[in-house]
């Protein structure tokens, strides 16, 4: 009796706003899998529906228990080509896929990463500051262990410059906690988006900007803390 081939788990990074952003190599996959992981199905949806592709959807977030991980690794024993999306950006980059990259490792099947978007390296490509090495926080606590870490990235940004995300609903707080120190910040609203705003200057700046037009606090923040060189 001939054994059954195993699949293979491949990641893949989706556009963070603008849909045209994804790669011919992650379209084609995307044709070729029997099954999409993905955060929402929903969101998931307009992505696949703008490049007319259709495939069974299975939700996969940060919330999944172990008995999803099991269900996934058991389709892919049976044969499944399964692909891994979020919502926006790259799998396991602040975002859901790490357990399960874990998980299939142990189990000795093969994964294939197909890069692409990301806010982190978005934000890089027109930050103009010297960012060989640099800390990268992802999203930063809401309320547990907020002030220490502020403490800690004051330390930190003494040697390098650290980056992280920061929600619209607590991007004020965030700013009026650094306007206290002479740092600079680089900030990236709405990445690859219509309304897409990148603004430079000292902390006090970049905070008085944005408490003066708080329309424009909207979407998903990226910074990048700094001192000048």
């Amino acid at each position: 009796m001939k054994k059954r081939k195993v699949g293979k788990l491949y990641i893949i990074a989706t556009p963070i706003g603008n849909l045209k952003d994804i790669t011919l190599r992650a379209l084609d996959k995307l044709k070729k899998v029997d099954l999409i992981l993905c955060e929402d199905t929903r969101v998931a949806s307009k992505l696949l529906n703008y490049y007319n592709i259709k495939k069974p959807l299975l939700s996969y977030h940060h919330h999944s228990k172990k008995k999803r991980r099991e269900e996934i690794i058991q389709k892919i024993y049976a044969g499944s080509s399964v692909a891994l999306i979020t919502d926006a950006g790259t799998p396991g980059l602040a975002d859901p896929g790490n357990k399960l990259v874990d998980k299939i490792y142990q189990e000795k099947i093969k994964i294939e990463p197909l890069p692409g978007s990301s806010a982190l390296t978005t934000i890089i490509s027109v930050a103009g500051i010297n960012l060989q090495q640099f800390v990268f926080l992802g999203f930063i606590p809401h309320k547990k262990g907020r002030e220490k870490l502020f403490l800690e990235i004051l330390e930190m940004v003494k040697k390098r410059p650290v980056i992280f995300y920061e929600s619209r609903y607590r991007l004020l707080k965030t700013l009026e906690r650094l306007q206290k120190e002479k740092i600079n910040i680089i900030i990236g609203k709405e990445l690859t988006k219509m309304y897409e705003e990148i603004k430079r200057g000292t902390s006090q700046e970049i905070y008085n900007y944005y408490q003066n037009h708080s329309e424009k606090i909207k979407g998903e923040f990226t910074l990048i803390v700094y001192k000048s060189e």
